[in-house]
């Protein structure tokens, strides 16, 4: 299996800016629903949410602005599994132009499982701990995304 398309969208008019391209906040606003998507994948819908009173926050993510995405293109995002443990799941999104294999910006996230009452860490429950397995096992082929764990620095000067 590759890697799950967990969103798709055209970008309308009121998401460019004055050069005619997606504004940055936009973005986010797509990955942040390719990450909803990806939740109700898991069994994390609104219904499971208010019945277990556990969600995902994100503790942190990095985006990478690859190429322009300009008004009325149609685009997905392309969602793979890099890692779990019991309480945070690390993932990277990707944005495509519909059936076009070229990367238009990367999206690294660590999420975290929360129990709302606190709000408190909590590990992740048995049946999505194996609907992640399941989704893991079904992208072993998929490549290490090449902006994953990148860090923003300059060079320091000697």
């Amino acid at each position: 299996m590759p890697a799950l398309i967990t969103y798709q969208t055209k970008i309308s008019p009121d998401w460019v800016d004055y050069n005619g391209h997606l504004r940055d906040a936009f973005y986010l606003l797509i990955f942040s629903y390719a990450t909803d998507a990806l939740m109700n994948r898991l069994g994390m819908n609104t219904d499971n949410r208010e019945a277990s009173g556990n969600s995902l926050f994100t503790l942190e993510l990095h985006l990478n602005y690859l190429h322009e995405v300009k008004l009325g293109a149609d685009v997905e995002v392309h969602t793979q599994i890099i890692a779990h443990d019991s309480k945070r799941l690390h993932i990277y999104h990707s944005l495509h132009e519909v059936c076009d294999p070229r990367e238009l910006a990367g999206n690294e996230q660590m999420l975290l499982h929360v129990d709302l009452a606190g709000p408190r860490s909590a590990p992740f429950g048995e049946v999505i701990l194996d609907k992640l397995q399941t989704l893991i096992a079904g992208q072993l082929e998929l490549p290490t995304p090449e902006y994953i764990g990148r860090v923003i620095s300059l060079p320091t000067k000697k």
